[in-house]
């Protein structure tokens, strides 16, 4: 396999045209090697517009979904970003170059010890990745410039909102199957919040997030 063409090939063919046009995105996802961020057994799939199986039950989500979260979020060169869901640390790594600092949150030891060697070897250094409940946020660590969620939950808990700061902007995909939205929300004052529905989309779930109750009378 031609790796160069493979990766021309996933921007041009399912990023670009999924609305991701802002060139800082494009740029980056051509310089970060998704590859080197798959397991050595789906080597083979990380161009591949699916979602990859990752260690406990986790897994990577399609790289047009990656690509425009990160647009989505938008981070600047001074901004502090918390990541909930780090995976192999793939999102990392591109909101890493776009930002002064991210806070990096899994709660599986497994993944967590990944995405460090994974961003270890790919010479990135302002990250820290941490095995932590990201349901409850870093609250020690607040306030944030943005938060992003990588992977989809049923709603999105009040205690993270309260991590942003004003003008800040949290970034997840939410809702249930078949129908999820990419939602931004903004700070717009201590107890005010903007939420907009981006795009729909379909993403694996994120673990330790509260599930609506199923029961109906």
């Amino acid at each position: 396999m031609n790796i160069e063409q493979a990766r021309y090939n996933m921007i041009e063919q399912q990023i670009r045209p999924w609305n991701v046009l802002d060139p800082h995105v494009l740029e980056l996802l051509g310089a970060v090697k998704r590859e080197d961020f798959v397991p050595l057994a789906h080597k083979a799939l990380a161009f591949v517009d699916m979602e990859i199986p990752l260690p406990g039950g986790q897994s990577l989500l399609t790289p047009k979904v990656e690509a425009r979260l990160v647009q989505e979020v938008n981070a600047q060169r001074h901004e502090k970003l918390l990541q909930i869901g780090v995976g192999s640390g793939y999102v990392t790594a591109l909101l890493a170059h776009r930002s002064q600092r991210v806070i990096g949150l899994d709660g599986s030891s497994e993944l967590v010890q990944l995405a460090r060697a994974n961003l270890q070897k790919a010479g990135i250094f302002n990250v820290e990745v941490r095995q932590a409940d990201g349901a409850a946020g870093a609250a020690a660590d607040q306030p944030f410039d943005a938060i992003v969620l990588v992977g989809s939950v049923a709603q999105v808990p009040p205690s993270l909102l309260q991590q942003l700061k004003v003008g800040g902007r949290l970034v997840a995909i939410v809702g249930e199957e078949p129908m999820m939205y990419a939602t931004v929300v903004t700070r717009t004052g201590e107890n005010t919040f903007d939420s907009q529905q981006r795009w729909d989309t379909v993403a694996a779930r994120l673990h330790g997030f509260v599930e609506p109750s199923r029961f109906k009378f």
